[in-house]
């Protein structure tokens, strides 16, 4: 940061220095002290006859305004204890240099010491012929805003003891410097402070000796004040003069102090008295010159892609210790002398391994280059691997997976994170909750693990997710057995562990009747579940029987053909056809393929009559089959020869035909068809149907 140029390090503040002639007098601008040492003599403008005919010999003149009214003192005091005689004069107020007349104070005794202006002494002079004491003290003056006047300062003794003055009274000097209409802003000293805040600032240079302009210093020690200017001076004296101003580049070096002088200019009065002052600082030169350190840098080949991500500004004060210095990055060194291809997202520069060149500058403009070599970090070490994991009861296109235990690395100080997919896992998206990472539920495929060190690098190794099917019997069927039997069920051979529903942990179990049953079947580290049913054989059902005469027809469905019949249960037949089968009761047996317990039906095979004659002699005189009458839906039809129904016998008329018709006609004589049917009283109801035929003989 500037320092505020509030105090000025040459003691002799806010005058200029002046030329031994009053032409030339020293402005003094504002009430500060300053010290001066004569140089020599200048052109002979005394005596002044109020304090002795003199001559000047080291002399200085100054002229002052005064700003605001009232008593004004000085002291001058030589800066060594040697002998040294200072007198002074004054003019005033508002004399000119030709026709400035007398002195209105003077001091001229031969004595050595301090001299000036009090507020005690009553001599207006103090000399040689004079009413003065003798004590190089008089009056003070009572002075008035804007009255100018001339002091002239003389070293009778002529040698090089220099003086010092400070101003006293109540009175106060008019300056540009402290006037804030015309300093708004604080003056601002070039350079840096010094480590040692006695010595002056310090402007960076980047070589020594080094050419340098000055004027580059001007704009940022005037700070916008209006109507100042700034000039550069070897030595004190000319700083204080404005005499042999530096203004065009010159060869500077780092141990000698150097001068600017600020003077302002009044842009509507030239003569203003105060365009005379100039306020003055120094500086020096400090040798800058930087030199940056080549550096190495390590990134993550993550994945090993062959590139990495490289944060080229973190190493910013590796090359140069120097937070305010900036850095640029270049590809080549042909680039970074160029200016061109500037590397312009150093922060995420994406490469392989390789050198980046670096140019850094300080803020004072001092450069240097390096090389930034660009490195991998050792890749993270993985590999592929496959888990599997036993089929899920529930859903066995699935499986139970336990993802921490995939072997994908060998190496040590790693963290590992899971994805459903490798875009997941580069970019760290969807990652699979932890927590549920060892219990995870999914169908074969894939996923993927990412495998991060401590240089925070990584490697995406893939898991090859494979459900184990279950494995099941092939020669377990269903089977199908009589529902009073038992039979054998066998898993068959080839199982590490067989346990079933029975609690039997053998291959097979015997003695098993009609159920379903389940044995689990292990294979490796899986067990399946296979369920077996033994069904009962589904019986036959004797769905009509037809009787014709003494011949019985079986008509079987359901249950599993082929049927065997038997009307005595000990001898069986294939055909369903009985003939000469005895009147009366009679029992149908039939089995399937099964060879299960028979079903029957107990059948009636009615008395036959062939012949009626309805003569009422009551001998054959109807057919009657009331003895069926406890059969359901018995009923018993008459049809000529012509398939024509002419009589139905039913409850109404007891299940009888005397030979007449529906009307009660008698029917000619011949034969007649008939049947009767019903159903027996069994489970199924049992159609029968019995038919034969029958004469009837009628008398004409």
């Amino acid at each position: 940061m500037k320092k505020l140029l509030l105090i000025f390090l040459i003691p002799l503040c806010q005058i200029f220095y002046a030329q031994e002639d009053c032409a030339t007098a020293l402005a003094v601008c504002g009430n500060s002290g300053f010290s001066y040492t004569p140089s020599g003599f200048g052109t002979q403008e005394l005596p002044d006859g109020n304090c002795g005919i003199y001559v000047e010999k080291y002399s200085v003149w100054y002229k002052f305004t005064i700003a605001t009214a009232g008593t004004l003192t000085f002291v001058i005091t030589p800066l060594t204890t040697a002998a040294t005689d200072y007198d002074f004069y004054v003019w005033g107020p508002n004399v000119n240099c030709a026709t400035k007349g007398n002195t209105i104070r003077c001091s001229t005794p031969y004595t050595s010491g301090a001299t000036g202006l009090n507020m005690t002494s009553t001599d207006l002079y103090d000399g040689a012929g004079t009413s003065g004491n003798g004590d190089e003290w008089v009056k003070y003056m009572d002075v008035l805003p804007g009255q100018t006047y001339y002091l002239l300062v003389n070293n009778y003794s002529a040698n090089t003891n220099g003086f010092s003055l400070t101003w006293g009274g109540t009175a106060t000097l008019a300056s540009p410097f402290n006037d804030p209409a015309l300093t708004p802003n604080p003056f601002i000293a070039p350079g840096t402070p010094n480590a040692n805040p006695a010595n002056p600032n310090e402007v960076i240079v980047c070589t020594s000796p080094a050419v340098f302009d000055f004027s580059t210093l001007s704009a940022g020690i005037v700070n916008n004040n209006p109507n100042f200017t700034v000039t550069y001076h070897t030595s004190q004296n000319d700083a204080l003069s404005g005499a042999s101003p530096i203004v065009t580049p010159i060869t500077v070096n780092t141990t000698t102090t150097y001068y600017y002088s600020i003077h302002y200019t009044d842009p509507t009065n030239p003569a203003n008295p105060i365009n005379s002052c100039r306020q003055i600082g120094t500086f020096k030169f400090k040798l800058g010159n930087i030199t940056a350190n080549d550096v190495t840098m390590n990134a993550c080949n993550n994945n090993n892609a062959g590139i990495a991500t490289y944060d080229l500004t973190s190493t910013a004060l590796a090359v140069l210790n120097d937070p305010t210095a900036t850095q640029k990055y270049y590809p080549t060194m042909a680039d970074l002398n160029a200016g061109t291809n500037e590397i312009t997202n150093p922060a995420n520069y994406v490469s392989s391994t390789g050198v980046v060149y670096v140019k850094v500058t300080t803020p004072q403009g001092c450069a240097d280059t390096a090389t930034i070599t660009l490195n991998f970090f050792p890749v993270v070490i993985v590999n592929d691997a496959t888990l599997r994991a036993c089929f899920i009861e529930t859903n066995p296109s699935t499986g139970l997976f336990n993802l921490t235990n995939a072997s994908v690395t060998t190496q040590g100080g790693i963290t590992k994170k899971y994805y459903p997919s490798l875009t997941d896992a580069i970019n760290g998206t969807n990652e699979i909750n932890p927590t549920t990472a060892a219990a995870y539920i999914a169908p074969n495929g894939v996923i993927y693990i990412k495998v991060t060190n401590g240089n925070n690098c990584y490697a995406i190794a893939k898991v090859t997710l494979i459900v184990i099917p279950p494995v099941y019997s092939t020669v377990l069927q269903d089977k199908i057995i009589c529902m009073e039997d038992k039979t054998t069920l066998d898993a068959g051979p080839g199982f590490n562990a067989y346990e079933w529903s029975t609690g039997a942990t053998t291959q097979s179990i015997s003695n098993v009747g009609v159920g379903t049953y389940w044995v689990k079947l292990k294979t490796g580290d899986c067990t399946a579940i296979q369920t077996v049913k033994i069904y009962p054989s589904e019986q036959p059902v004797i769905s009509t029987i037809d009787i014709s005469t003494t011949t019985v027809t079986v008509y079987v469905v359901a249950g599993t053909a082929p049927y065997k019949y038997s009307m005595d249960n000990i001898n069986w037949q294939d055909s369903n056809v009985f003939a000469n089968v005895p009147r009366g009761n009679n029992t149908v047996y039939v089995k399937d393929s099964y060879d299960c317990e028979p079903i029957h039906v107990e059948i009636v095979v009615p008395n036959l009559i062939n012949v009626i004659t309805p003569n009422g002699d009551g001998v054959n005189d109807v057919i009657d089959y009331s003895a069926l009458a406890n059969k359901q839906n018995l009923i018993f039809n008459i049809f000529d020869r012509y398939g024509t129904k002419i009589f139905q016998a039913d409850k109404t008329n007891g299940y009888k035909w005397d030979g007449t018709s529906n009307g009660g006609k008698k029917v000619p004589t011949g034969n007649y068809w008939y049947s009767v049917t019903w159903n027996e009283t069994d489970k199924k109801s049992t159609p029968f149907k019995y038919s034969g035929w029958v004469m009837v003989k009628n008398r004409e």
